[in-house]
């Protein structure tokens, strides 16, 4: 390791996350959505022509849908220019399906993630990391033990080359159609990358797989779409972490993500969102959830101009159960919304949604919720908490749930709570000998320690390093 990349590791400068590399691309196509820029995509991956059709489809989808402008509250997406963002740009790489040694790939891109840090945390505490940068993954690898249980963790268009049974019956089918929204139908046109999870049935992967996501090039979007099958019985914990370095121009995320818990099967996927100021962040999640089956959704959110972010979880099993937990942090100019969605659709079904937010300099987050009880789920219950924390008086926080509820034999609880980080709170922990910066870092670590308890320690100590980033200026 360099000197230079030690340097960035151990100091927690936004340099860290902000540094930029020259553009070097294999294939770029041009800016905006049409048919050409599709078919160039498909036709570089060499993808079947099944998947064409289908990315043809999803372009259809789009150009007839309008783009969401009439949600109450919904961040302002006028500055978002579909057509001036370029959707591909492929790196200039040996191998296509992404290198297994880190050694093999190009300097600036080995560069990259040295200092982000993904070499050393897969040696401490992944079992498989896959590590994208621009349209593709660069890296995949996956420790030897979980492949010959067979656990395959490969990149997305590998997975449409090596398993197109299992992609067929799964891509953008029940679980995330292209027609469920304006995004999600981009999505499903011009996708790139990404991660496919095939877990056995009663496997459990004791450590994590990670995918990291980063995008170099100014005024690009990134596509990544990642699937996951948890077979009966199995267990797994994929974590997801993403940056990019700021420009003057827009940047778009419009990832997909798709996941089937099955019977008695347990998925817990974890995200460490931090994306650049200048970046859109337009998400699809979505777990279906069979019977005894549970799923967990994990995430964090420092980053983005703007997020509209709300996973879902489809109970469809008698006793499947789905737990939310979210943080939310918003500074200066950054508008993020998110939230989670719950679909009781069968009996003795339980959801818990765990919702907490900062913000600061003005900077505005918001909760928006829906959980549906549909009729003869009964025995079902659902608790929805929402906490926001506020720095100042230009700051903002709202939160939305919606509640339907079809089924009378249920128990519904809902809590929200908002409130400024208090003198009194501040003054007592001054009084124990803190200074008002760590007493007010203390009150902030607190706050969040439901999310980062959930998190592998390397992954909640890195939470915890991008808010005290964040937090700098509010606690000087």
């Amino acid at each position: 390791m360099s000197s230079d990349q030690d340097h960035l590791k151990q100091t927690d400068t936004e340099e860290r996350f902000s540094f930029k590399k020259e553009e070097r691309s294999a294939v770029k196509s041009g800016k905006g959505l049409t048919e050409e820029v599709v078919r160039l995509i498909s036709e570089d991956k060499d993808e079947p022509e099944w998947m064409l059709q289908r990315r043809l489809r999803a372009l259809e989808h789009y150009q007839n849908m309008p783009m969401p402008t009439d949600w109450p509250g919904q961040p302002d997406l006028t500055q978002l220019d579909v057509e001036e963002i370029v959707p591909y740009i492929r790196p200039d790489v040996d191998k296509r399906e992404g290198a297994d040694s880190w050694d093999d790939l190009p300097e600036e891109i080995q560069d990259t993630f040295e200092k982000l840090g993904i070499p050393e945390a897969e040696r401490k505490a992944l079992s498989g990391v896959g590590a994208q940068y621009e349209s593709e993954v660069v890296y995949q690898n996956m420790q030897e033990q979980w492949e010959e249980k067979g656990v395959v963790f490969m990149n997305m268009d590998e997975a449409v080359q090596e398993h197109p049974e299992l992609v067929k019956e799964h891509f953008m089918t029940s679980c995330v159609p292209p027609s469920d929204n304006k995004f999600a139908a981009l999505h499903g046109a011009v996708w790139s990358g990404g991660s496919f999870v095939y877990v056995p049935e009663d496997v459990t992967v004791e450590m994590p797989v990670q995918a990291y996501f980063r995008m170099n090039s100014e005024g690009m979007g990134q596509f990544e779409h990642t699937l996951i099958i948890a077979e009966p019985g199995s267990e797994v914990h994929y974590i997801e972490g993403c940056s990019a370095p700021k420009y003057g121009t827009h940047n778009l995320h419009s990832g997909g993500v798709e996941v089937f818990v099955k019977e008695d099967a347990h998925v817990q996927y974890s995200t460490v969102q931090n994306w650049s100021k200048n970046t859109f962040n337009l998400n699809t999640k979505r777990a279906l959830v069979d019977s005894g089956g549970r799923m967990e959704w994990v995430s964090g959110s420092m980053g983005s101009k703007a997020t509209m972010l709300y996973p879902c979880s489809i109970l469809k099993g008698r006793g499947a159960s789905a737990n939310h937990i979210s943080i939310a942090f918003a500074g200066e100019g950054q508008d993020i919304d998110t939230g989670a969605k719950v679909y009781h659709n069968a009996p003795r079904t339980n959801s818990t949604i765990e919702s907490k937010s900062i913000s600061k300099d003005g900077g505005r987050t918001n909760y928006r919720g829906l959980v549906h009880i549909a009729e003869g789920a009964e025995h079902s219950s659902t608790s929805v908490e929402c906490d926001a924390l506020m720095f100042d008086n230009e700051s903002t926080s709202d939160t939305m749930p919606y509640m339907e509820i079809d089924e009378s034999r249920v128990d519904v609880a809902h809590e929200a709570t908002v409130g400024k980080i208090g003198d009194e709170d501040v003054f007592y922990l001054q009084s124990r000998g803190l200074d008002d910066d760590d007493a007010k870092q203390m009150i902030v670590s607190g706050f969040i320690e439901p999310i980062t308890e959930e998190l592998p320690i390397e992954y909640a100590v890195e939470l915890n390093r991008l808010i005290e980033l964040e937090m700098e200026g509010s606690l000087g």
